[in-house]
């Protein structure tokens, strides 16, 4: 039973159950951010681009094919989940916390 308790206090002391909660919001947070560009951006960039679907443009040189609209599509993707961790970085203060040294 010692043991058992030992580990509930790890997971109290550690934040075990804070940062299992953040991987699942992330988790969420990524579907939905990945769904906004899939659906949403990268049709608004294909018919400024005047390409239906800019995950599918490629380049073809000899047997090789270079896919740069999927990697245009997941750059954009890594830029609005940077955005918005940076936002809610902000939105909590977390950069005003002070380090405190044990």
């Amino acid at each position: 039973m010692k043991r058992f308790s030992g580990f509930i206090e790890f997971i109290r002391e550690q934040g075990v159950v804070g940062l299992a909660i953040g991987f699942i919001l992330g988790g969420a947070v990524s579907k939905i951010v990945s769904s906004l560009v899939t659906d949403i951006i990268n049709p608004l960039i294909g018919i400024l681009l005047g390409k239906v679907a800019l995950a599918n443009m490629s380049v073809h040189i000899g047997s090789a094919s270079i896919a740069y609209g999927s990697f245009i599509s997941n750059f954009v993707d890594f830029l609005i989940i940077a955005a918005v961790v940076y936002m809610g970085f902000k939105v909590l203060r977390l950069d005003r916390l002070k380090k405190t040294d044990k």
